[in-house]
């Protein structure tokens, strides 16, 4: 018999009675045991559900394979993931400096403050230069003009100015007493400022230096402001001028110092923490090298004193004997007897009398004045009245000091000092009104009157010039004779120090008196 199946025109398979539905009944695949975390109870399970009359057998799928069961214990909890970000780059200690294309075109944050420490150094070095050579050229005893401007190297002038007064001042140089006239303040000045060109030139090619050189920078700088605040006080205090030139050197010194504070606040390098202390002394034996080797240039090609008339001097008196009692008592000590020279509204007495109250060399001499007005009122030696108003203050000055026997020092200081202060002011004065002069100095001075311009004092002052014409001085203040010994011109200022002490010297007293010839005595002249 055929199967049915093989037959194609067999019809499809009828569907089965109810009585071979009810016979035939579906049974599901028994499931299989799976072990999970939470197992359900194998009685828990639910029955196989009834075929329903007239509904076809779901068809037998093969089953699946069973997955491995898990190995017993509990079930592993996978860790939190965690969001990995890239670590901070940290910066270290103290970095070195970066050698890439980009960072060598770069500008460094403290380049801007090093140029302007290079502006301001360089504008120092050129005030100082111009100092340093009027000091210089007053060196070789000749005239010359003194440049006095705020603009480097202008304003040249050859009368009294600050600029003069503070050069001639004796607070100018150091070491007066060794080197004839001494080392200019304004040379130190100049190698200061030179080597600041060096240090912020090195900072600019450097690139990107470190915070230690910096800091250097600063304390460097520092030392130009603490000598502009000395030396500011100093000219207006003692010697009661100021000086243009000194000015544009002080204002150097804010400038240095400015740009190196920027410069150190613009240092970004961090800190190094190899030693520093071998760098700080390596770069200040640099600076004072600059300084030694300045100082040793000036020396060598500065002029020097004549050594034989820093012992002798440039002349002698005829007579230093006093018998009309003309000269009046100056501060002095008890030294070796001395006479000044002076005009009492002189600008350069009142520049030589602060001299040497600062050379300390006052005390060791026995110091006398014969007044030498360079007033035509009268001085016939003069054809002008150099310093207006002289004459009177001269003859208030015989008045105060005594016309016969004992002299009142003391008066005496109190009116050449005053007259000392109000020199300007006198002069100009005079000039307009001598009369008012005179009223001037009665009214400070209420001695002089019934002194002052009376017959006996001008002819006191008379006889004044009259010792100097017989003694051969020259029409010229101040001048300071030693012994017999005429200080040379010269020595009277930037000199004074220097050939002062070779004077009072042993040695020099000996080379005076084997020199030196003995005077006739001087007759007394009587009065008119």
């Amino acid at each position: 018999m055929a199967d049915p199946k093989d037959d194609p025109q067999a019809p499809p398979n009828p569907a089965p009675t109810a009585s071979e539905a009810k016979t035939e009944q579906f049974t599901p695949p028994a499931p299989e045991t799976k072990t999970e975390p939470f197992a359900v109870a194998a009685d828990a399970r639910p029955e196989p559900l009834p075929i329903l009359p007239g509904a076809a057998p779901p068809s037998a799928a093969p089953a699946p394979a069973p997955a491995p069961a898990p190995a017993p214990g509990p079930v592993p909890v996978a860790p939190p993931t965690a969001v990995t970000r890239p670590a901070a780059p940290v910066r270290p200690a103290y970095e070195e400096p970066e050698d890439d294309d980009f960072a060598q075109a770069r500008p460094h944050p403290s380049r801007p403050g090093a140029i302007v420490v290079l502006v301001g150094a360089l504008l120092g070095v050129t005030f100082a230069s111009v100092s340093t050579n009027d000091f210089m050229q007053h060196l070789d005893r000749q005239v010359h003009a003194i440049h006095c401007s705020f603009i480097p190297g202008a304003g040249r002038e050859m009368g009294e100015s600050g600029c003069k007064a503070v050069m001639m001042s004796p607070y100018s140089s150091f070491f007066r007493e060794s080197v004839w006239g001494g080392v200019p303040v304004s040379l130190f000045a100049l190698a200061v400022y030179a080597y600041l060109v060096y240090r912020a030139a090195l900072l600019l090619t450097r690139g990107k230096p470190g915070r230690a050189e910096t800091t250097f920078l600063v304390a460097a700088t520092l030392l130009p402001v603490l000598m502009t605040v000395i030396f500011a006080f100093i000219s207006v205090s003692k010697v009661g001028a100021t000086c243009k030139v000194c000015m544009g050197i002080y204002f150097s010194s804010a400038i240095v110092f400015i740009g190196a504070l920027m410069a150190h606040r613009g240092n970004d390098a961090g800190f190094d923490p190899t030693p520093v202390g071998g760098r700080y002394a390596l770069w200040f034996g640099e600076g004072v090298a600059f300084v030694a080797v300045l100082t040793v240039v000036y020396l060598l090609f500065s002029p020097s004193s004549d050594p034989k008339n820093g012992l002798t001097g440039c002349g002698s008196l005829v007579n230093a004997d006093d018998p009309n009692g003309v000269m009046i008592p100056l501060v002095s000590g008890d030294g070796e007897a001395a006479i000044e020279v002076l005009d009492p509204l002189c600008p350069s007495c009142k520049a030589f009398d602060t001299r040497l109250n600062a050379s300390g060399l006052r005390d060791r001499l026995a110091l006398k004045g014969v007044l030498f007005p360079l007033d035509n009122a009268c001085n016939w030696m003069v054809t002008e009245a150099v310093h207006p108003g002289a004459c009177a203050v001269s003859e208030a000055l015989l008045c105060v000091a005594g016309m016969n026997g004992a002299k009142d020092e003391a008066a005496t200081h109190e009116l050449l000092r005053w007259a000392f202060l109000h020199q300007e002011e006198l002069r100009t004065l005079a000039a307009k009104d001598d009369a008012a002069v005179r009223a001037k100095l009665e009214g400070a001075f209420p001695k002089v009157k019934g002194c002052l311009g009376t017959p006996l004092v001008k002819s006191k002052l008379t006889k004044s010039l009259r010792w100097a014409v017989a003694n051969a001085i020259p029409v010229l203040t101040p001048q300071l004779f030693v012994g017999n010994a005429r200080m040379c011109d010269e020595d009277t200022d930037l000199g004074l120090e220097y050939t002062l002490s070779r004077l009072l010297s042993p040695k020099s007293q000996k080379a005076r008196s084997s020199s030196v010839a003995p005077r006739p005595a001087a007759k007394k002249e009587s009065s008119p």
